[in-house]
């Protein structure tokens, strides 16, 4: 790592430790697809703790400090890391040392899925972005699944998915990466379609009733633990609105921000909360 002051966002030692080894095997393995018989130019912490300071703060990357590597050289790692899915694996891992240090089994069982109407920035193409009637909200709809500790197990964006087809998309990719899964809690916003899909898949999908006899905001059973996950990936202010280009751009910053909280999490470090934030 490169001698300079540190900004709150970069990865303390005993973090990097959990997240260098899948960056450097990814390197190896890409110098040695690609030998070029020259060493590598920038260091790899110096790469993700850039991804941490725009994913934590929100600013465009070309405004990035001069303290990181130069912006176009961490989008391109940006780029490659999630076109090779490498942070959505390295958040998977995460999420299972985060589950034995809570003294879990690392493949979940159960699990809750919400989506999230957020709204796109301005430069945002017209066919990447949707009118969400009810919400009166023009923007992506998120998807996200959490085992039973609120740690992120699948996660998907898109821009004119009903509510039915982000859930479908959730319960495939869950699955296919847990396929211990045998039960999900959602709630009345999925249809039959999800249920019936899960019952294919091997998955009870259980919809949880909000009590009409209760006004105003109460805790529902179960859903409280994927809602306040979603509150996690809002204190990273590049999540605050959808301002990637791809969707698929917007569930690695999601993976970024899962991967930040669990290495905390595993590390017994501070995580972010409402409270003090600036």
């Amino acid at each position: 790592m490169s001698q300079r002051k540190p900004f709150p966002s970069d990865l303390s030692d005993a973090r990097w430790a959990l997240i260098e080894p899948t960056l450097s095997a990814w390197r190896k393995a890409r110098l040695d697809r690609r030998p070029t018989g020259q060493p590598a130019q920038v260091e790899l912490r110096d790469v993700f703790n850039a991804l941490l300071y725009v994913n934590r703060t929100g600013i465009p990357w070309k405004y990035l400090p001069h303290d990181f590597p130069n912006h176009g050289t961490v989008y391109a790692y940006y780029a490659a890391w999630r076109d090779e899915r490498i942070l959505a694996q390295l958040n998977y891992d995460l999420t299972g040392l985060a589950r034995v240090k809570e003294g879990r089994k690392p493949e979940p069982t159960a699990s809750v899925i919400d989506t999230q109407s957020v709204k796109t920035s301005t430069n945002m193409r017209l066919t990447s972005q949707v009118t969400d009637a009810a919400k009166k909200i023009v923007g992506r709809k998120r998807g996200i699944i959490t085992d039973t500790l609120g740690l992120l197990l699948a996660v998907t964006v898109a821009a004119s998915l009903s509510e039915n087809a982000v859930g479908i998309q959730l319960l495939d990719q869950a699955k296919k990466t847990y396929p211990t899964i045998s039960k999900i809690w959602d709630d009345t916003g999925f249809k039959n379609a999800v249920v019936e899909h899960g019952a294919k898949l091997g998955i009870g999908v259980e919809v949880v009733n909000r009590n009409p006899e209760t006004r105003g905001f109460h805790v529902v059973k179960r859903r409280w633990v994927v809602e306040r996950s979603i509150g996690w990936i809002m204190m990273h202010r590049r999540l605050a609105r959808d301002y990637e280009t791809l969707p698929g751009s917007s569930e690695v910053m999601i993976h970024i921000a899962s991967i930040d909280n669990l290495a905390k999490r595993i590390t017994d470090e501070t995580t972010p909360t409402w409270r003090g934030t600036y």
